[in-house]
């Protein structure tokens, strides 16, 4: 018989009733190669089926190490298309349209949320306190302030966390061919002095889809379709007629449910800067933008350019590429007193590469989430350093919005004498949900 019907959860806790009789043990209860006994089997389930939702789904279910059990939409076509997809596959997994359900179950190990970001805090919250490891896309959450309340409760409930980046722990760091390490190492062993200034543009590699994630500002109320509960679907945002670009792959175009270009990449992009930089521990204390102003209430608009300056003097520069007349190109990545980073690993000086050669690694991570989730030591991108790179997407995205300098207080993660920019980093949530 197939071991899809007993998770970890429950072999853990079941004790063997028959332990002096003759039995024979079929392989994949005592696992070995390419076989992971029921015990050291991940449950796992997927809340948000849509197209990032089923990127996860597959991945689920292509991961011999786990078990998907359960998929939930509030959509009907997704989780449909989720439920066929286990079908397929020949897995039992049970289909929900309300999360709450699926946590209920308390067999789930880890709980993945590739739902829109304004659900991401929520979910996580409450599957930390259900007893489940978390592993969110990005971003982190909707808002600033839901970032330090779902960093405390994972860490109150004692659960593992990632959010669904990667280039901080592997992978070709986009145009530089290699992965983060090396320019880590760079920066780290100070061979291009401090402070430093990074640039994170077109001209430097990185590309943050602006003009792709605006909003439209003429929408029309339509019918909702029946396959979708759009009351769940806004959930805690604030209720507006429905209009099919609004929702599912439109949903970053909108100030209610992530923060464009910057929702989509900017974790991707600042969590490695973060990395580089040291700065896990701390956040940016000025932030200013260019952008067009009054940006829209609704709908996300057009953005330039983005300065963050951290108490040291360290600066980190986005640019869109998309909006005015600046121009980027022969910019380094990465710039200090001493020296520079160019994209390709090209190091100005160069002799700087032969004395990086000498120089010590960065310390090593984990990088295997499931590892933490069956050892209990911490991911490499966990809730205190994804909090802090989730900080730096909303105060680019909250001084766009107000259209004017900004001082932030790391320790409060309050704006200085700035109540609207504090408004933006807080907003409420439409009853009755709450963080």
């Amino acid at each position: 018989m197939a071991d899809k019907g007993i998770s970890r959860r429950k072999f853990l806790g079941t004790s063997l009733t028959a332990a002096t009789a003759f039995t024979i043990v079929p392989r994949h209860v005592l696992g070995g190669p390419k076989h992971v006994p029921p015990s050291e089997k991940i449950t796992q389930a997927v809340i948000g089926t849509g197209g990032m939702g089923m990127g996860h789904v597959r991945s689920a279910l292509g991961d011999r190490r786990g078990v998907l059990l359960a998929v939930c939409d509030v959509d009907a076509k997704h989780l449909g298309t989720a439920m066929n997809a286990a079908k397929d596959a020949g897995k039992a997994c049970k289909g929900y349209r309300d999360f709450r359900e699926v946590l209920a179950r308390g067999d789930i190990d880890v709980v993945r949320i590739p739902t829109p970001p304004h659900w991401h805090a929520l979910i996580s919250i409450a599957a930390a306190e259900a007893g489940c490891d978390v592993w969110s896309e990005k971003p982190m959450t909707h808002s600033l302030y839901e970032g330090k309340a779902v960093r405390d409760a994972i860490q109150r409930n004692g659960r593992m966390f990632r959010i669904n980046t990667w280039f901080r722990l592997y992978g070709d760091f986009y145009g530089f061919g290699s992965t983060v390490k090396p320019i880590k190492k760079v920066v780290s062993n100070g061979l291009l002095g401090w402070p430093v200034t990074v640039r994170v543009s077109p001209a430097t590699g990185f590309y943050w889809k602006v003009k792709k994630n605006l909003g439209k500002t003429n929408l029309t109320p339509e019918q909702v379709p029946d396959h979708l509960d759009y009351n769940m679907w806004l959930g805690p945002a604030p209720v507006k007629p429905y209009n099919p670009a609004r929702v599912h792959y439109h949903f970053r175009a909108y100030w209610d449910y992530d923060n464009g270009g910057l929702g989509d990449m900017a974790q991707h992009y600042l969590d490695p800067v973060q990395y580089i930089l040291g700065k896990d521990d701390e956040s940016p204390v000025e932030v200013q933008a260019n952008a067009p102003w009054p940006q829209h209430p609704d709908a996300v608009g057009y953005w330039e350019r983005v300065e963050m300056k951290y108490a040291d003097g360290c600066r980190i520069i986005i640019e869109s590429g998309e909006y005015g007349k600046m121009k980027t190109e022969g910019k380094p990545y990465i710039e200090g007193p001493k020296g520079k980073l160019y994209k390709g690993f090209r190091l100005d000086p160069p002799e700087l590469a032969e004395v990086l050669e000498s120089c010590p690694e960065p310390e090593p991570m984990v990088s295997d989430f499931f590892e933490s989730v069956r050892t209990r030591q911490r991911f490499g991108l966990n809730e205190d350093t994804c909090m802090r790179s989730n900080i730096l997407m909303h105060l680019a995205s909250i001084a766009i919005r107000t259209g004017r300098k900004l001082r932030f207080d790391p320790e409060t993660q309050r704006f200085i004498g700035d109540e609207e920019a504090n408004r933006l980093a807080c907003p409420p949530m439409r009853a009755p949900w709450h963080v």
